[in-house]
């Protein structure tokens, strides 16, 4: 399975200063330990503080590995610092003008064919109109629940429902009709007893939080998830 750290500095202690220097040194640990997406997810930072610390967490993870940084929400932040592409919610413009607006930003259309855009989806149907809007992959949540909120996950049908698990293929292509089945990564009370029933409901990978800020070894976390 592939894996998706998505960032949260408030869930460390201490000042403004010190959780910021520790979301990078998790960050750089998780480049290192060759987790293949970092989400920058900051969402009370103002574009400056963003754009300033998407600059940072790109250096660092250049310098460690090969991850690849994508910033939640803002694609202006995301063409700007060069990142690798950018995680849309619900009430973001649609997967095809992100791409369009990177095509936009790099005229040789070489860099903004590798822009990457993916997708946060809570349903089926969403992740259907994630596909039809040719959005690279879908973070499908919450599969199992929401940390701290009294929710109820959509559950695993769902997840297999969204990744197309055991469905032949669609042959309806003398109508038009060319299904392309994204990637769904699996976010939402995902831990390593649950990871293998993502990965055999279909998902390509699993995203989260606390998973990876909260792992004591990383490297370990990361092998074992890549080995589902």
């Amino acid at each position: 399975m592939l894996t998706y750290y998505i960032t949260d500095r408030t869930q460390f202690a201490g000042s403004e200063a010190e959780r910021l220097a520790h979301l990078l040194r998790t960050i750089r640990q998780a480049a290192a330990a060759g987790v293949d997406f970092i989400q920058l997810r900051e969402k009370d930072l103002c574009i400056r503080e963003l754009e300033s610390l998407a600059r940072e967490a790109l250096q660092a993870i250049r310098a460690e590995g090969t991850s690849r940084l994508l910033i939640n929400h803002r694609t202006d932040v995301a063409l700007a610092v060069g990142a690798d592409g950018v995680q849309l919610t619900g009430t973001d413009l649609a997967a095809s003008e992100a791409r369009a607006m990177a095509a936009g930003r790099h005229s040789s259309g070489q860099l903004g064919s590798q822009f990457m855009v993916a997708a946060s989806c809570h349903s089926v149907q969403q992740v259907r109109l994630a596909e039809a809007h040719g959005a690279d992959f879908a973070v499908l949540a919450p599969v199992f629940e929401k940390v701290n909120v009294v929710s109820t996950g959509i559950g695993l049908e769902e997840l297999r429902r969204s990744a197309r698990k055991d469905q032949s293929p669609d042959l309806r292509v003398e109508a038009g009709d060319t299904r392309r089945s994204i990637p769904v990564f699996a976010l939402g009370g995902v831990d390593l007893e649950r990871a293998p029933l993502c990965a055999a409901a279909g998902a390509t990978g699993v995203a989260g939080i606390r998973i990876f800020q909260q792992s004591p070894d990383l490297s370990a976390l990361v092998r074992t998830l890549h080995s589902f």
